[in-house]
């Protein structure tokens, strides 16, 4: 098969390890820097150029589209799907999973666990958000935000609604959640592939840190779910409408609660903490279910 991996970094360990499954299987897999894309948008001839060549056709293309570039990989992304190529995740799929408030309302449309979140526009009903979110402490959240990067914990209702209000005055959105005190500062982080779950790894925040991202810090260990919890990871999943990603979760007193649904999960963590070969494991999706025209959106929505 040949692969493209859209990336602007294609020395991460994540990409790395793929390049290196795909290769071990005897697949080719190049790397595609996405904002050196280009492309022509012509009825029933769409075609995609990379730093000025027109690129061949590929049978799959992997999406490892950073949060800051998410509108031009998604149109990039969009391009492929339009020319029948194969999406490990599909470019509506992957919006859906960025957006946090749309995501978060199609999670409760469904039925799976969430925090109480609540949203509003107006800076000067951060009393009344704090309220609906059970009051403090309460988890703030951009809603671009990635990493941990943008999440703050108020512990207080003044200073709360400082945050808030500080945040909504420089003209960005923000979610407040209610803040799961029994999680301990560590959440799951359960990976799905093709509808189950394949792995899964318990981050703990550092010492003092309430976000048990590794970015920031944080330590993995391998972690046996619970069959609400691995039922809810798939479930999340199959919301998004992604063939791959990692669901972070909290063990709350009522159950397992859905933080993300992220459709780009570095492999780094999963793959040390539970020695399991991840990465392998996309490529084996991939050959298996790539064919020409399989992406159900062909650029539609």
């Amino acid at each position: 098969m040949k692969i493209a991996m859209l990336t602007r970094n294609p020395r991460l360990f994540s990409h790395r390890r793929l390049q290196e499954a795909a290769e071990e299987r005897g697949h080719e897999l190049e790397m595609i820097n996405t904002l050196r894309c280009s492309m022509n948008i012509a009825s029933r001839r769409p075609e995609i150029y990379y730093d000025g060549s027109k690129l061949p056709k590929y049978d799959a293309v992997i999406p490892r589209i950073g949060a800051s570039i998410t509108f031009y990989g998604l149109a990039v992304l969009r391009q492929f799907e339009m020319q029948g190529t194969y999406p490990l995740n599909e470019s509506v799929a992957i919006g859906r999973s960025r957006d946090k408030l749309r995501s978060m309302q199609l999670l409760a449309r469904d039925g799976i666990g969430l925090p109480v979140t609540t949203f509003a526009h107006d800076p000067k009903k951060a009393e009344e958000v704090m309220s609906l979110a059970g009051g403090t402490p309460v988890v703030i959240k951009l809603l671009e935000g990635t990493q941990g990067i943008g999440v703050v914990l108020a512990d207080t209702a003044r200073s709360a609604k400082s945050v808030i209000e500080a945040f909504r005055g420089a003209g960005v959105n923000i979610l407040v959640q209610e803040f799961i005190k029994e999680a301990g500062g560590t959440d799951i982080r359960a990976f799905v592939i093709g509808g189950k779950v394949v792995a899964a790894m318990k981050r703990t925040g550092a010492e003092g840190e309430f976000r048990s991202n590794l970015h920031r810090g944080g330590s993995a260990q391998a972690i046996k779910i619970t069959p609400e919890e691995r039922s809810t990871a798939v479930r999340a999943a199959k919301s998004m409408g992604l063939n791959v990603c990692g669901v972070d979760m909290l063990r709350s007193n009522h159950g397992p609660v859905v933080m993300e649904v992220n459709s780009s999960p570095g492999l780094e963590g999963v793959e040390k903490a539970t020695g399991k070969d991840i990465a392998g494991m996309i490529i084996d999706f991939i050959a298996k279910n790539a064919r020409d025209g399989a992406t159900k959106t062909k650029g539609k929505g």
